[in-house]
């Protein structure tokens, strides 16, 4: 599978008054096309820094970063935002719905941004589909408000799918749930996964929201220390990944 998501060397530092203070300390990873791989790490860890630069919201002060063979670390923000739309989808905690909008037309929203024309009668049948994929096609004209925690976290999700991306990006999905809830919302990301081959990446504090991952990615002080794969030398030619996958291979049998 070919890699969807490829850091190599990332490095962060914001400037706090007077102080440096160093986020991302060289960070490299792959996540391959198909995966779910849970991002880990305690607060402070680095890893929503991380995941906005993953989000192309943010960029790294130095080291490279390819989104579906497409090289972003440089992009500008104009330029990250067309990806963004073009690439990934966003799952928030906190839903980020329009509050006196429609689930259709909530789900729509990201389509009147998209490259090419899209009609409204088309846009209108693309968010109805894809919130019957997520099992809402009754709630297509119900407002957030008369919807469940669960049910605005589905519409989130086929809003996030709307554009077709390569990565689907989850930040605490389940943070606002209850654990009933919380387990029905990870086994329907869990089914986009497995069942439809959508690139997820899942970043939670919670041991029990990772386990529903294919793969764990913990990040520690601004380091990842455990889940990548391999030293960040080999990660940086397509030859050391030959051989990686031929390591893995041998693991495997």
């Amino acid at each position: 599978m070919k890699p969807v998501v490829k850091l190599h060397d990332i490095h962060k530092t914001y400037q706090m008054g007077d102080i440096a203070v160093s986020v991302l300390k060289g960070v490299s990873m792959m996540v391959a096309q198909g995966e779910m791989v849970a991002l880990m790490g305690a607060s402070g860890s680095g890893k929503s820094t991380l995941m906005n630069i993953l989000g192309c919201l943010d960029r790294p002060d130095s080291g490279s970063y390819w989104l579906d063979g497409e090289e972003v670390a440089r992009l500008s923000a104009d330029q990250r935002a067309l990806l963004r739309n073009r690439k990934l989808g966003f799952v928030f905690q906190n839903f980020s719905l329009l509050p006196r909008t429609s689930a259709l037309d909530n789900v729509a929203m990201p389509l009147l941004y998209a490259s090419g024309h899209i009609s409204e009668r088309d846009s209108r049948q693309r968010a109805a589909e894809m919130l019957g994929r997520v099992g809402l096609e009754d709630r297509l004209n119900y407002e957030p408000s008369r919807l469940s925690g669960g049910q605005q976290q589905r519409v989130a999700i086929a809003r996030a799918l709307i554009n077709h991306p390569s990565l689907l990006l989850a930040d605490e999905p389940t943070g606002n749930l209850d654990s009933q809830t919380s387990k029905e919302v990870l086994e329907m990301i869990q089914q986009l996964n497995q069942k439809e081959g959508i690139t997820i990446i899942m970043v939670t504090h919670d041991a029990m929201v990772a386990q529903h991952a294919g793969r764990r990615i913990h990040i520690h002080d601004g380091v990842i220390v455990d889940g990548d794969f391999g030293k960040i030398s080999e990660i940086s030619s397509p030859e050391a990944e030959d051989e990686h996958s031929m390591i893995e291979e041998r693991k495997d049998t």
